[in-house]
């Protein structure tokens, strides 16, 4: 009898890039696929903290560089991936919220967000996608959405419409890649505990409403993505794409 075999969690070989990878989810994300074997290029704009998340990785052991770059900036987006080679997998953990009650959302804020979270996600993945296309490889593009991207959320309009925007974009994009072998998906986090979350649980009565809307009741942490992002980078998840994987504690549950 011919026992069937758990798919490789292995990425020894493989080209990753990571954008939001100096800090919190992003700086997770290129640590799990850097000891899982990849060799990571970490994106960030800001050079000091990108360059000790890419020595504290090198000291580990593990195949990493840094690429400082501001990813709303196409042209300079362009011009990194192609002068890279292709990449195997893709994860952009880059994101910016700015929350305000819908009626008093400035069409500044609306642009900054929208610029990150929705312009800068979809050119990434079509350049990577061109990228993977040209080479043969059979790719994995991840974005990090949230659980936002399935509700509402209060003084999130704007952040809401740019998340759910992220789902449609992806699953569209899923369809005419799919005959490429090139997959797309989400990664739909809840409240997860970074240096940048971290003023919002100063707030008792901010954190027990989150715990209660939990409902495995505890916030995240960011090693609770790790596991979801290297799941979808790998040939475990081969056939899977144009979904999301929701890291919500139960969140959307009801």
């Amino acid at each position: 009898m011919k026992l069937p075999r758990t798919p490789s969690m292995s990425l020894k070989g493989k080209r990753a890039i990571v954008t939001g990878a100096s800090s919190g989810i992003g700086q997770g994300c290129a640590v799990a696929l850097a000891e899982a074997g990849a060799h990571v290029v970490c994106i960030a704009r800001g050079v000091e903290r990108l360059a000790e998340t890419v020595e504290a990785m090198q000291a580990e052991g593990w195949s990493a560089e840094a690429l400082t770059l501001d990813i709303t900036d196409l042209d300079a987006l362009t011009a990194a991936l192609k002068s890279q080679p292709a990449f195997d997998v893709v994860v952009n953990a880059a994101g910016l919220a700015r929350h305000s009650p819908a009626l008093e959302t400035t069409p500044e804020d609306y642009d900054a967000v929208m610029n990150v979270n929705l312009r800068a996600a979809y050119f990434l993945s079509v350049g990577v996608a061109h990228g993977m296309k040209a080479a043969g490889l059979e790719g994995s593009i991840i974005h990090i959405s949230s659980q936002m991207a399935h509700v509402g959320g209060i003084d999130r309009a704007v952040y809401c419409a740019s998340k759910h925007a992220v789902e449609g974009m992806v699953k569209a994009m899923a369809i005419e890649w799919g005959p490429e072998r090139i997959r797309i998906n989400t990664v739909c986090p809840t409240f997860i505990r970074t240096p940048l979350t971290e003023p919002t649980f100063e707030d008792p009565e901010r954190l027990a409403w989150i715990e209660e809307k939990i409902k495995l009741g505890r916030t995240g942490t960011v090693e609770d993505i790790m596991g979801a992002v290297l799941y979808l980078a790998t040939d475990a998840s081969s056939l899977v794409t144009g979904t999301s994987l929701l890291v919500d504690g139960g969140w959307t549950a009801d």
